[in-house]
């Protein structure tokens, strides 16, 4: 029941193309390890622009004299590209194959990360545009490539791909202040991050051009899933629950600092909580997958996360890292709690590759309000605490969109079969 609790959580953007995308042929279980391997150090490199800006923010907000309006517009950008360009993954992959999709992106990623070294806001803007666009269409394929690819290991990928975005969240929270302070830059610390993204292209180059693309169109349509109700709520779960993973990511940091936290506790404190999603990333599925319904699940864990950062804003300090721990169990879970329920509200994996496109494209822009408002509200009173209202209300509004999202039920759409022009449900 765990392992194909883990492997659900995977949903395939390529389930419209036809022909049907083909597994490459691994000359030996070498080639075929170094392939797992290379898709696993992609998964990490998915998520350091975000926690890294994040602990020098106070940093750079004092040698650029970004306002904190400007600040907020930087921590919000990146999370509103993997809106904007998720829907255009599938295409990309129909016309030039998924891996090498993953390698145009994985080169754009370390492009970005890299220009955020460079002295001058606007590149550092340019940058995380280009790298929230990378992982924009990384997060819709890669999935995918692993549950295609590694059909008989998907939950051990699932696990280990869980990890591995966990790992570089937590890496970029705790190490980039110690590298500025070894490199005394943070805009070195911030490009130090597009190292690891060049050691794994030039690892999954070769690879990626391996693989010839095949010719592919859309084969499928799907009907009714924007006028369903069941679908927007699944939308509006993911949305809320990702704005406040992305304000934890955005602002923990500056928030702790603001407290009294040295710069390196305050990382260090963000990263003990990016850990501890890991544990409940991984042991969710098992659990909402045995259970009538996932309404209960959805909202105990929206209840963690949002008392957990509250915990963090205000409880005395000697009991912050008792709230790290909560937000992390809670935020750890909603993430796979957001996964598993697009593919169990959905009837066949066309109809969960369209919802999972609806709630990334949609709920991804919906989620970089999060982080903008809880700017603006600092730069607007001076201080986080008036915040708190915004984080009760993004998790009022979780839990009721996961109370809804978790009922037992499909949406109401139907995937309609364009070859030869006849429509079947599914």
């Amino acid at each position: 029941m765990v392992p194909a609790a883990l492997e659900e959580q995977l949903v395939d953007a390529e389930a419209d193309s036809l022909p049907p995308p083909a597994s490459p042929k691994f000359g030996s279980p070498a080639a075929r390890l170094l392939f797992a391997i290379s898709l696993v150090l992609i998964a990490f490199n998915l998520r350091p622009i975000f926690p890294s800006l994040s602990v020098v923010l106070p940093e750079v907000i004092r040698d650029t004299g970004l306002s904190t309006v400007g600040a907020s517009l930087l921590t919000t950008l990146p999370v509103l590209c993997l809106g904007l360009f998720a829907p255009f993954a599938p295409g990309l992959a129909q016309r030039y194959g998924a891996e090498r999709t993953l390698m145009g992106a994985l080169a754009l990623l370390a492009f970005g990360t890299a220009l955020r070294g460079i002295d001058s806001v606007t590149l550092l803007f340019f940058g995380t545009f280009a790298a929230g666009a990378a992982i924009a269409v990384s997060n819709v394929l890669l999935p995918g490539v692993v549950k295609r690819d590694f059909p008989e290991r998907a939950a051990i990928m699932t696990g280990l791909y869980t990890m591995a975005l966990c790992a570089g969240s937590a890496a970029a929270a705790g190490l980039t202040l110690p590298i500025e302070h070894v490199l005394g830059s943070w805009s070195a610390a911030l490009a130090t991050w597009a190292a690891p993204a060049v050691v794994v292209l030039l690892l999954f180059i070769p690879q990626a051009l391996r693989v010839k693309p095949q010719a592919a169109h859309t084969g499928f349509r799907v009907e009714g899933l924007w006028r369903d109700r069941l679908a927007w709520q699944v939308t509006l779960f993911t949305g809320l629950q990702s704005a406040l993973a992305y304000c934890v990511f955005g602002w923990l940091a500056p928030m702790l600092r603001e407290r009294g936290f040295e710069p390196t506790v305050a990382g260090g404190i963000v990263s003990l909580s990016v850990m501890v999603q890991v544990v409940t990333c991984l042991a969710v599925p098992s659990l909402a997958v045995r259970c009538k319904d996932q309404r209960g699940v959805n909202i105990a864990l929206v209840l963690c996360a949002t008392i957990g950062l509250v915990g963090m804003m205000f409880a005395p300090a000697w009991s912050v890292l008792f709230w790290a721990v909560m937000q992390g169990i809670g935020q750890g879970g909603l993430i796979a709690a957001a996964m598993i329920v697009i593919v169990l509200r959905s009837s066949d994996s066309h109809v969960a590759a369209h919802l999972s496109g609806m709630a990334q494209g949609v709920g991804y822009v919906l989620a970089a309000i999060g982080p903008l408002l809880l700017g603006l509200i600092r730069s607007w009173t001076g201080s986080f605490d008036a915040a708190v209202a915004l984080i009760v209300v993004l998790g009022l509004g979780a839990g009721l969109a996961g109370a809804g999202a978790g009922r037992a039920l499909h949406v109401g759409a139907r995937t309609v079969r364009l070859e030869n022009r006849k429509s079947r449900s599914r």
